[in-house]
């Protein structure tokens, strides 16, 4: 009898041994630097000073809005602690930046670092860390791109995307048309210009009788301006960052030029362009939309725009509604909640990276009716619709359908 007992209490302990540790398998958490059992480590690069400024509240908003997330209790239980710093646009001190919160700081993940100049100069480094650099605010095409760089990823629709859509609205309104493009002389500006000569094809030889460049370094883009119109130039496109867009506008009104105006969207923000540049003289621009203006009154009822009110009215009330830069901050900082809460107790660089490339047509309270977030493992490009819009009275009016710039698309 006691032999039989002695054989049941090794069973018993071997089942309980086996309950055990299968129990710490389900619970067993995974961290890499930057994560912990209360804390989640966001790193951010943003121009809080320099010739993009403007942009900086980007980095305010999502501040106030990883506030909100932690007053609320954070993401599984973990707080988040947001670090960012100001490189005034400037590449040498982006990759200082990059340097310091991946080596010093050691955060789990760069996040919405800003600039197409700046995330070119830091994305070697990041891919060489494995550290993901994350939903970069800039629409240049190359962030999608998985196979060489698996650790980077875009947000926005691409500079390449719109520029196509501008193109196909060209061609139907105005085939004949005289094309003048002022553009920034950088990744970014060329990025906007390929996408536009791409979505005209053939016909770009002919359309674009002037491209006129400009460095971020001017204090004004005024002579380019003029160049442009004494070349006959019917159709002005303005590639440009807020302070050379208001620029743009004040400049076209001055010489009482009027030509079709399209003007990029990440310039066409109705409080930092379109009011300091003259409602007066922003009449009948044309641009483009991926997320809702919370200034149009289309928008009162909407529950999306409501819930941004009111987590500006509690977390950031300095934040200005009618900056789109304020909508795109509180947007792209969802959509990160929205992968770290997939993320679990999974929270290593590669499980960071795996969720943002599984998202399945994600709603942000921000985003026009019709845009969805979606990835893949071979997309890294989270959005790629966007829609038209025409500048009248004091805000943008959209018009045409949604549409989808992407080859193909």
């Amino acid at each position: 009898m006691s032999a039989l007992y002695a054989r049941l209490a090794v069973a018993s302990a071997a089942v309980a041994l086996l309950t055990a540790t299968s129990t710490g398998a389900l619970a067993q958490k995974k961290y890499d630097p930057g994560a912990s059992d209360t804390e989640i480590k966001i790193g951010n690069i943003m121009p809080y000073s320099g010739p993009a400024s403007a942009y900086g509240v980007i980095g305010k908003t999502e501040q106030a809005y990883f506030n909100k997330i932690n007053a609320e209790g954070g993401i599984n239980g973990r707080k988040i602690n947001f670090i960012s710093y100001d490189d005034a646009y400037s590449p040498p001190k982006a990759v200082e930046q990059a340097r310091k919160l991946v080596e010093s700081d050691e955060v789990l993940l760069i996040f919405n670092s800003l600039g197409t100049p700046s995330n070119s100069a830091i994305q070697k480094y990041m891919n060489s860390k494995k550290v993901p650099q994350l939903f970069v605010a800039t629409g240049a095409t190359k962030w999608n791109d998985p196979k060489e760089f698996p650790w980077t990823m875009g947000w926005q629709p691409s500079y390449q995307s719109e520029g196509r859509i501008y193109a196909k609205y060209m061609m139907k309104e105005k085939p004949n048309g005289k094309i003048g493009i002022l553009y920034q002389n950088d990744d970014y500006g060329k990025d906007y210009l390929k996408g536009i000569k791409d979505g005209l094809g053939a016909k770009a030889a002919t359309m674009i009788i002037a491209e006129e460049p400009y460095e971020t370094s001017v204090p004004t883009i005024d002579s380019q301006i003029v160049t442009l119109k004494s070349k006959g130039v019917d159709i002005f496109i303005s590639i440009t960052t807020p302070k050379f867009a208001a620029q743009s506008i004040k400049k076209v009104a001055e010489l009482q030029w009027k030509p079709m105006f399209i003007l990029n969207n990440v310039g066409a923000s109705t409080g930092t362009v379109m009011k300091p540049a003259g409602f007066e003289n922003s009449q009948g621009i044309i641009s483009a939309a991926y997320a809702k203006d919370a200034t149009d009154p289309q928008w009162k009822d909407d529950a999306g725009v409501k819930a941004f009110d009111a987590f500006l009215a509690k977390y950031f009330p300095d934040g200005n509604r009618a900056d789109g830069s304020v909508m795109v901050g509180y947007d792209v900082a969802q959509t990160l909640v929205h992968v770290l809460k997939a993320c679990g107790d999974n929270l290593t660089r590669e499980n960071v990276m795996k969720q943002a490339a599984s998202i399945k047509d994600l709603q942000i309270d921000g985003l026009l009716p019709g845009v969805r977030i979606n990835t893949s493992a071979t997309n890294f490009a989270p959005i790629s619709q966007l829609q038209l819009q025409r500048f009248e009275g004091d805000r943008w009016v959209l018009f045409g359908d949604v549409m989808s710039g992407e080859v193909g698309g």
